[in-house]
């Protein structure tokens, strides 16, 4: 049996039976010579695939693709003769897992229709990134190759306990009363309060020096949409990009602080951080020289004294998990660095939901697991979740396709070969810079 027999054979085992429901094939809207393969799966998500009419056998399979798109990413790379295809979140939500199959499922689908594609590409954003990432490290023997951007890849509990210490800092230092996991239903009214309370903080110093505080703690990016690449030898600035990232911005950080936590507590039945043990002067030493720098610098400027602020966080009364919902947390998927098909990341350096120094711990477990030649990662200097240009994520796109050509990255990830190659697409800004992320601390 070939490997491309054996990968395949189970999606003509799904369809017998009867897993999938009814494929229909249509015209795209974006060019009549295309075709749309779309249909539903076993568990009620939708897929739908674009295809060429001059199909060359690649298919990307993306969470997000069945939403909406193509876009004008996606159709670049479906005029170059892909397919480009996937789901939707909807119905599997945080289940990482479930998205996961999905996409095995939905790839089923798609090669009963359109033929066995000779490689398949998990690729996607956000969630996305996290689902593109992991199907390729579970599913090796059905997808060739991964480009994951902007996704939280230190994996789910660290992420969120990360998260944690930002807003339990925060809430012992500003208002105690702020809600930090036990979100109320009206998830908008605890957003407001918050954004309230760190608007009023930030007038005065005292509040700025908190705010750089936990931000540092949290390694939240001070590059923000408010505050492009900051000098760190000018605190206030550099605060203010902090404040961006962390309220001030579209997409707030505290903003998702309370819609996903939230969310995440409800589908894995309790909740699945704690920071019982944590040292959070021991948490702000891990943080970047530069960071720590601002930090004492804000904290001068206040009259405060930042030993007694690190006590009144650290005496505060911890908050502890439910074991069982950080297992099916931790279930849904914590990576273990265990790739075996090459995989680029995309990562925004001033994205304020998935915070760059989580790629660092992706990073240190493929290293650990052997892999390190496999994985390429790549930074752009934007400011926002996921904020890429359309040139920046095809030429992302492209040099995944040119390592499975090749059979290695040769200089491809290089910056200045990735700018050249973004800046000829002609769709978008070119920004990739050299970035090494800070140490994940939690």
């Amino acid at each position: 049996m070939t490997l491309m027999t054996h990968r395949w054979t189970h999606a003509a085992a799904a369809l017998a039976v009867g897993t999938l429901a009814v494929t229909t094939v249509t015209p795209a809207a974006a060019d009549e010579t295309d075709k749309t393969i779309e249909g539903f799966l076993a568990d009620s998500t939708p897929y739908r695939f674009v295809v060429p009419e001059d199909w060359n056998g690649t298919v990307f399979v993306d969470l997000d693709f069945a939403s909406g798109g193509p876009s004008e990413t996606q159709q670049a790379l479906i005029d170059d003769g892909a397919a480009y295809g996937g789901t939707t979140r909807d119905v599997t939500g945080w289940n990482l897992r479930g998205a996961v199959d999905n996409q095995i499922e939905a790839l089923d689908a798609f090669a009963a229709t359109a033929g066995v594609p000779s490689r398949a590409i998990a690729m996607g954003q956000s969630m996305g990134g996290m689902i593109a990432a992991t199907t390729g490290e579970l599913h090796p023997d059905r997808i060739d190759g991964v480009v994951a951007g902007c996704g939280g890849l230190s994996g789910t509990v660290s992420q969120w306990n990360q998260k944690l210490d930002t807003v339990f800092t925060l809430g012992q230092l500003i208002d105690p009363t702020l809600p930090v996991v036990d979100i109320p239903d009206d998830i908008e009214a605890a957003r407001a309060l918050w954004q309230g309370a760190l608007a009023e903080a930030q007038q005065s110093p005292e509040g700025r020096a908190r705010i750089a505080l936990a931000s540092a703690i949290g390694q939240l990016p001070a590059w923000s949409q408010s505050v492009e690449d900051p000098d760190p030898k000018d605190p206030r600035q550099y605060e203010a990009g902090w404040y961006g990232s962390l309220s001030g911005d579209p997409l707030p950080y505290i903003g998702q602080a309370m819609s996903s936590r939230k969310t995440s507590t409800e589908v894995f039945g309790g909740l699945p951080s704690w920071n019982v043990g944590i040292d959070y002067a021991e948490q702000l030493r891990k943080a970047s020289a530069e960071s720590r720098r601002v930090v004492k610098a804000l904290y001068d400027e206040a009259g405060l004294s930042l030993k007694d602020d690190l006590a009144t966080v650290n005496g505060a009364e911890r908050i502890e998990a439910d074991p069982d919902a950080v297992e099916r947390f931790a279930a849904s998927y914590e990576f273990t660095g265990d790739i075996s098909v090459p995989t680029l990341t995309l990562n925004a350096v001033g994205d304020q939901i998935s915070t760059v120094a989580q790629q660092s711990a992706y990073e240190q477990r493929v290293k650990r697991a052997g892999n390190a030649p496999l994985l390429r990662q790549t930074y752009v200097g934007s400011a926002g979740h996921c904020a890429f240009s359309d040139a920046e994520v095809v030429t992302a796109a492209n040099v995944l396709l040119d390592r499975l050509d090749t059979g290695h990255w040769g200089g491809s990830t290089a910056v200045h070969h990735l700018n050249a190659a973004a800046e000829a697409l002609d769709m978008g800004e070119a920004r990739f810079l050299n970035y090494s992320p800070d140490r994940f601390n939690r």
